[in-house]
């Protein structure tokens, strides 16, 4: 069975930047995962973002290098399987996966994708759309994040913490309530939805964004939250969804992003690809089976080609357009 190759010949100018950046104690806004986008593109779900590729430094862990490029830990694990996440080696190539397909259905100008611990913020100016994803952390197990719709129903800086007595159940040594400051795990901001006692807020253990951890909360990295809360307005509508199976489309190419199935949902990823495949107006005789077959195996969350309109199919694209 073939192998997928990741490699990325770097880029001088790249790599003098990440080293500038990547020296800071926490990351700053990263470029690399925002798009801009028509608004008629949203229905061949876009890829979000651009991969790049990085050098290992000295005692560098993936763990702190997520935090340092504002990547969720598990989404750059997953990408670089075959690395060991503690003790990587020094000047090994790695991929850092800024790269996403927008989950479908994502018209709401927040949208969560639990299955790939990323949050999606739309934003329109004028006739183009600019879309950013961040990861974030979200509800550990026998805690799930709900899905669903909702909105915006609240926004506080300097939050205090009201423990809910269920938390305070497994561990009563905690206190009632917990004010503002270091010492909060909501951090210095948040951002409260309609579904009754969840949030999207900051967080004082920056080390559990991208991971399943909280008691149900979306959890951002502190200079994330900061941007996100300055953006959206009370009434702003949130849509968390659960897509391990992502599928989008250019002119010539069909894209799948195959997440792990978390929360085992997902009965068949091949008749979910092929179905939404067949939704973006590709046909099943155009994909490459192999390639297909290792990207749904493999399971690293990040966009892969596994087909592409040839020459001599270059009426295709007619076709569809007559359809």
């Amino acid at each position: 069975m073939r192998r997928i190759s990741l490699s990325i010949s770097p880029i001088l100018l790249t790599a003098m930047l990440f080293l500038l950046l990547f020296q800071q104690t926490s990351h700053a806004a990263t470029p690399w995962s925002e798009t801009i986008v028509r608004e008629d593109g949203l229905a061949l779900q876009p890829i979000i973002g651009r991969n790049l590729p990085y050098i290992v430094g000295k005692k560098e862990t993936l763990v702190d290098l997520a935090r340092r490029a504002g990547l969720g830990y598990l989404v750059l694990n997953r990408a670089n399987k075959e690395v060991d996440p503690w003790l990587p080696e020094p000047g090994r190539e790695i991929l850092l996966p800024y790269a996403a397909i927008l989950p479908g259905g994502a018209v709401s100008e927040l949208t969560v994708n639990l299955a790939e611990l990323r949050l999606y913020h739309i934003r329109r100016e004028e006739d183009i759309l600019r879309i950013r994803h961040y990861p974030v952390g979200i509800g550990s197990e026998g805690w799930e994040t709900p899905e669903g719709s909702f909105v915006v129903t609240e926004k506080i800086r300097n939050p205090s913490w009201t423990i809910p007595p269920v938390i305070r159940s497994e561990n009563p040594s905690l206190p009632a309530s917990v004010p503002p400051g270091p010492e909060n795990p909501l951090g210095d901001y948040w951002i409260g939805f309609s579904a009754p006692g969840y949030g999207i807020h900051g967080t004082n253990k920056p080390f559990g964004v991208g991971r399943r951890v909280s008691h149900g909360c979306l959890r951002l990295y502190p200079d994330d939250i900061r941007e996100l809360f300055d953006q959206v307005v009370v009434g702003t509508e949130i849509r968390i969804v659960y897509q391990p199976v992502k599928v989008g489309r250019t002119v010539d190419a069909l894209v799948v992003e195959i997440h792990p199935d978390i929360l085992g949902k997902v009965q068949n990823s091949l008749q979910e690809v092929l179905l939404r495949a067949k939704a973006l107006g590709w046909k099943e005789e155009w994909l490459d089976p192999e390639v297909l077959e290792m990207v749904i195996e493999e399971a690293r969350g990040i966009p892969i080609t596994v087909s592409r309109i040839s020459e001599k199919t270059k009426t295709i694209e007619a076709s569809l357009g007559s359809k």
